[in-house]
């Protein structure tokens, strides 16, 4: 039996972070991973996830102001580039530009709201049905190269260490204080602390936390989708003979269909657009029940989409892939602790671009330093049911 002050379940993006943020601040942290980090059975696998600042609301804008604080931090401190700039486009009648204008100018981030007859003019290679809003920090994550940029500066502090293939089958509290993590195959790991970051497994583990049961009976319910995204080749000119400029990001949002798509990284070859449904892939109970199988129905609706809205791409799936989001009913983050356990679910498919800031507020919870925004604690999303 092996033991640390603090252990984190989970090597995705979230717990990864935590682990970075704990490390840096001189505790001592084991991260427990059932595969490997950032594997592609989970959340935080590839290399394309969309950084944007616009958001429907004035404090999840804000807190990616905050969270490009710490981007720009692990990018120095690993000597990498984690976000390759692209810009982003929001259009669509659910999507309401104006709206995300107005909260972008008072936070204070760059943006600039189009007609949708000057944005073709911008970007020929979409149709708007909308005005734009274009904002041009926005670009795209490479996932699976932060989660080793984290874990990489977390080991190098000599206070953190990473066990991998480590399956966890129950968390017990110890007579003594703290707990005892066991894996499938009977391993034991001792903490005073954990931090729960286990996505789209968090379902299948609650009953194992050891979590008080007034705080297990106001969680929210918690749905696991399996996502469907679709990589179409971009075409070089239009029917004219005019190059297509450099592709941004985009969210399209209409009552009929909510989409997304960004440019392809390195698991797509850097090349064409990956685009997929919001919230589109079947529901699962948990990640255990996911079989990775591209639905026909998925395909047919997106290639659709694309032969509408994308003249820029063709229309034509060149590489297929699955991925998971975890949801609430508000998508808002579920983040709060309890008698010395953190849970960690940066969910609804928006969580990517937080990773730092996701790792300090779960390292202030572990340690007692701070705390998080009272909209990711429990009694927020209780409330919200009632």
């Amino acid at each position: 039996m092996s033991g640390s002050e603090y252990v984190v379940v989970g090597a995705g993006l979230a717990g990864a972070a935590a682990a970075w943020r704990l490390a840096s601040r001189g505790e001592n942290v084991t991260v427990l991973e059932r595969t490997t980090p950032g594997n592609e059975q989970g959340g935080s696998h590839g290399s394309a996830r969309i950084f944007r600042y616009a958001y429907p609301s004035e404090l999840y804008t804000g807190l990616v102001v905050r969270a490009k604080a710490g981007w720009d931090e692990l990018e120095a401190q690993s000597g990498r580039q984690l976000i390759t700039p692209t810009g982003a486009l929001d259009f669509g009648e659910v999507r309401k530009p104006a709206d995300l204008a107005r909260i972008m100018e008072r936070v204070g981030v760059e943006h600039e709201l189009m007609s949708a007859e000057d944005a073709t003019m911008r970007f020929p290679q979409f149709d708007f049905d909308t005005e734009v809003l274009y904002h041009p920090g926005s670009g795209v994550l490479d996932a699976i190269g932060t989660v080793e940029a984290m874990l990489g500066l977390a080991r190098a502090t000599g206070r953190a260490r990473v066990r991998e293939n480590w399956d966890v089958a129950s968390i017990a509290r110890r007579s003594g204080g703290g707990f005892t993590v066991t894996s499938a195959t009977g391993e034991r790991v001792t903490g005073d602390k954990i931090i729960v970051a286990a996505g789209g497994w968090l379902p299948s583990l609650l009953r194992d936390l050891s979590l008080p049961e007034a705080f297990l009976a106001s969680l929210p319910k918690i749905t696991v989708r399996q996502e469907q995204a679709f990589h179409m080749p971009w075409r070089e000119d239009d029917a004219d003979g005019n190059a297509y400029p450099a592709w941004p990001s985009f969210i399209h949002k209409r009552a009929a269909l909510e989409t997304y798509g960004l440019p392809g990284g390195r698991d797509a070859g850097f090349r064409g657009q990956k685009i997929a449904q919001f919230n589109g892939g079947p529901k699962l109970a948990s990640a255990v029940d996911q079989d990775g199988r591209i639905r026909p129905e998925m395909r047919e609706k997106i290639v659709s989409y694309a032969a509408e809205f994308l003249p820029g791409v063709v229309p034509e799936p060149y590489a297929e892939t699955t991925c998971l989001f975890v949801n609430t009913p508000s998508e808002d983050f579920l983040i709060d602790e309890a008698d010395g356990v953190v849970v960690v679910s940066a969910c609804s498919g928006h969580g990517g671009k937080f990773a730092p800031l996701l790792g300090e507020f779960a390292a202030d919870l572990a340690t007692g330093r701070g705390g998080v925004p009272d909209e990711f604690r429990v009694a927020h999303h209780a409330g919200l049911a009632r």
